[in-house]
């Protein structure tokens, strides 16, 4: 694997583990050309699992896209790094575990919506406002009440 820091395509595996729920390896990895280390994961390649937009269009799934939306939600909020990687990773091992090839992005917003809202209530409205699209304050308000009940 190429070293992220000077480019050397030769890197070492120093340490390999499962990581928590076994769906992937993690390694530690040193450049033997500047000596510094880095962490790499290895997971089991699958078919390509499309998504399929409100407008209908269809794109590769793409688990980065669910962590930026959820680490803005979390920002300046008092949820670790840890457990936004773990809701993602618990949101794509789902989303696997079905094993259909194409999958509604709704159905992803609304795995992601019930995690959220056991983490962070306050991460939990804005990741709703930002995917239902409240479009003015009595939607906003209703989602709020949903949410106090």
């Amino acid at each position: 694997m190429k070293c992220p820091y000077c480019g050397n395509p030769d890197t070492r595996v120093v340490d390999s583990r499962p990581v928590d729920d076994n769906s992937s390896i993690r390694r530690r990895r040193v450049c033997d050309e500047c000596g510094k280390r880095f962490t790499s994961y290895e997971r089991v390649e699958t078919v390509p699992l499309v998504v399929i937009k409100k407008d209908k269009t269809r794109e590769i799934f793409d688990r980065s896209k669910i962590e930026a939306g959820v680490l803005r939600a979390c920002h300046k909020r008092p949820v670790s790094i840890r457990q936004i990687h773990d809701l993602v990773e618990s949101v794509e091992s789902e989303v696997i575990a079905r094993g259909e090839r194409e999958i509604p992005s709704a159905e992803i917003g609304e795995m992601v919506m019930s995690r959220i809202k056991d983490l962070d209530p306050v991460a939990y409205v804005r990741f709703a406002s930002v995917y239902r699209e409240f479009k003015d304050v009595e939607t906003f308000m209703e989602e709020l009440k949903k949410f106090l009940e």
